[in-house]
């Protein structure tokens, strides 16, 4: 009798083995198309061509003040779930792009010139994860919810300058912190 059950058992095992992966409610990390886990870390060229524009673009801000903290000290990408992470860092990306483009074409273009292109570089890969992602996936909410409108809603709400410093001051935690914590992928903690 014992000899059947374990039939019964292999079988069905066997049989489930075949029907495929049972789909999950939340996209996993390796999503076709998407290969950022080369930028968890820049290169030392890339950064001082970062160092070089925010210090030389952080003596020429002046008089900024802001409403709110933008990118506030506590915000971790950790705390969103795997696939919540690159759609929010897409989204900061995209923030940072606008405010950084608009500061280079107002004559500091030359020193924006190799960051901003690397900015580009990254959210187009990051894009490609983002739309790789199931269409049918969760629609964002709570944390991620919050961080996107915060971000959405700060080019209408805030100045120019505050933009400016905002953007500035959190470029290097952006490139460090927040686009390694999205190449790592499960292993962000």
């Amino acid at each position: 009798m014992a000899t059947v059950w374990v039939l019964v058992l292999v079988t069905a095992e066997l049989c489930l083995a075949r029907a495929g992966p049972v789909p999950t409610f939340k996209p996993t990390t390796t999503w076709k198309g998407c290969d950022i886990g080369r930028f968890k870390s820049l290169s030392p060229r890339e950064l001082e061509a970062f160092k070089k524009a925010k210090d030389a673009l952080e003596n020429s801000l002046k008089n900024w003040s802001c409403g709110s903290r933008l990118f506030p000290k506590n915000r971790e990408l950790s705390q969103l779930q795997v696939w919540e992470r690159p759609v929010a860092l897409e989204a900061e990306l995209a923030l940072t792009l606008k405010v950084l483009e608009t500061m280079a074409d107002r004559s500091h273009g030359g020193i924006l010139d190799q960051p901003l292109h690397m900015l580009r570089h990254i959210r187009s890969e990051l894009q490609a994860c983002v739309s790789a992602q199931p269409t049918a996936g969760p629609q964002p909410r709570g944390l991620l919810h919050h961080w996107l409108h915060r971000l959405h809603e700060a080019s209408k709400k805030e100045s120019q300058g505050c933009l400016e410093a905002s953007v500035l001051f959190n470029l290097f935690r952006l490139l460090k912190k927040d686009l390694e914590c999205v190449a790592s992928g499960d292993l962000c903690v």
